[in-house]
């Protein structure tokens, strides 16, 4: 796939009119016959989602702490694609790894010292390129940090509004 052709034509029209390239993604969670599981629908698909087993779930489905780790590898994988082929780089191999750490006492609300939500998060970019050098290697995986829209997110976190 030539991805600096078909992305020409649409790079273009958002030159043009900066407003076409604003876009609004949803995802809508309804509720299950059990308080420990739920339906996703995001990206024209329903995903299971279920709380821990730390804290009472069933452990048969991800939980919406899997489900954040792996929106950050999905959009590091397919970036880190994206970037090199945008580089022309040939890569045998392109693998991520997201791992977060967590104190469950935060959300039983056991400890309020204990923080709600993951404490760290760790992303491995792991790149078998053999034609490249290590500096093109270096390079593709600063770029894959820079356009990561999920990571960026993560790392500068947009204002959130409940209702």
């Amino acid at each position: 796939m030539n991805l600096r052709a078909a992305q020409a034509p649409i790079k273009d029209r958002y030159r043009e009119d900066p407003d076409e390239a604003r876009i609004t993604l949803t995802a809508t969670a309804s509720e299950t016959d059990t308080p420990v599981a739920c339906s996703v629908e995001a990206g024209q698909v329903i995903h299971a989602a279920q709380a821990h087993t730390g804290v009472g779930g069933p452990g048969t489905a991800a939980c919406s702490g899997d489900l954040l780790l792996g929106a950050l590898a999905a959009c590091a994988q397919v970036t880190c694609q994206m970037v090199a082929a945008s580089m022309g780089i040939e890569t045998e191999r392109i693998e991520v790894t997201v791992e977060g750490d967590l104190d469950l006492r935060g959300t039983l609300g056991v400890s309020r010292d204990a923080k709600v939500g993951f404490d760290a998060i760790r992303l491995s970019l792991d790149v078998d390129a053999p034609g490249a050098d290590p500096a093109e290697v270096a390079s593709l995986k600063e770029k894959t940090e820079r356009y990561c829209t999920v990571l960026q997110t993560l790392r500068d976190p947009p204002p959130i509004a409940t209702s």
